[in-house]
């Protein structure tokens, strides 16, 4: 059974390899009409941009750098000359504060012999 249909599928594949397809002068027309409407010019490719730039829309913008440079600004600030209310706050949340010089006491800077002339 299987041969007799394979036999039949052979001969209508044929068939329609005998029949070569026209394609109708409407669809010629159609084709040629538009094959002379202008096309598109390219876009132009976009310009490679920096690491600085790319950090910067990683960030969020110039909006949002200029946020967190006034924020590091008032931090920085507030940490080297803090208000007496931070002050307060602190020695009640950490216990006393404590006071430690960079300098000792023998230092050209502690002395004042450097400013004096």
């Amino acid at each position: 059974m299987t041969d007799r249909n394979d036999d039949m599928l052979e001969d209508i594949f044929a068939q329609a390899r005998a029949v070569a397809p026209a394609p109708s002068d409407d669809l010629i027309a159609r084709v040629l009409a538009g094959a002379t409407l202008p096309q598109a010019a390219p876009k132009p490719a976009a310009p490679r941009r920096s690491i600085g730039q790319q950090l910067l829309d990683l960030l969020g913008g110039w909006t949002s750098v200029g946020g967190l440079v006034t924020a590091t600004c008032a931090g920085v600030w507030i940490g080297v000359a803090p208000p007496s209310a931070v002050q307060d706050y602190t020695a009640a949340y950490f216990g006393d504060e404590i006071s430690v010089s960079i300098f000792s006491e023998d230092a050209i800077f502690a002395t004042g012999e450097f400013f004096d002339g």
